[in-house]
């Protein structure tokens, strides 16, 4: 008996046990058949590499379950049979009370941020020489300002016959007294210290 592939090739002038005859050109038949094919093998092809996809993710969304039911399971402090509402709403308590804690903080840091401002934050020194006959530069002269440049200078003038000290205000650096050059010179040193 004959395979019917072969008879349908026959049927189509071919024929494999002659001597001499040169197969026909593959009629459009036979491509369509043999496209048909291939077709077929990439299309399983395709549907088997989907099948491996589709299994890795659902490998992943297990794991991803079994961590989030562990983390469900601590969270209700493997108690068997425990309500997770009542965890929850002191979770959620506890971040409403957290939330008053840091407005509270903010306040207080608004409220520091203010009397640092007031604070000393430069101060120069000037050691000089406020005589002739006394040496050692053992005479001084010191601002002490905040950040406004307000503040004070304070002024020691060593000599033989004692020391004398004097204090005069600052008010944005400029002071209602005349300066001295030394004290002119402090002022400008606790400027740069305010400044960075």
């Amino acid at each position: 008996m004959e395979k019917p592939w072969l008879a349908s090739r026959r049927n189509l002038g071919y024929n494999p046990g002659g001597r001499g005859d040169t197969p026909p050109e593959p009629s459009a038949w036979e491509e369509d058949v043999a496209m048909d094919n291939w077709g077929w093998l990439l299309w399983l092809i395709g549907l088997t590499a989907m099948t491996f996809i589709n299994v890795a993710w659902v490998l992943d969304l297990q794991a991803r379950h079994r961590d989030l039911r562990t983390r469900l399971e601590a969270l209700a402090a493997s108690e068997p049979g425990r309500d997770l509402s009542l965890p929850l709403s002191q979770l959620t308590g506890r971040l409403e009370g957290t939330e008053e804690t840091v407005e509270a903080l903010k306040a207080r840091l608004d409220k520091l941020s203010t009397y640092l401002n007031r604070s000393v934050q430069g101060v120069g020194l000037v050691r000089f020489q406020a005589f002739a006959d006394v040496g050692g530069d053992q005479s001084f002269a010191l601002a002490l300002v905040d950040g406004e440049g307000n503040g004070l200078v304070i002024s020691s003038l060593y000599a033989r016959e004692g020391t004398r000290i004097y204090a005069k205000p600052l008010q944005q650096w400029q002071s209602p007294y005349s300066l001295s050059f030394e004290e002119e010179e402090a002022i400008r040193q606790a400027q740069k210290q305010v400044a960075g």
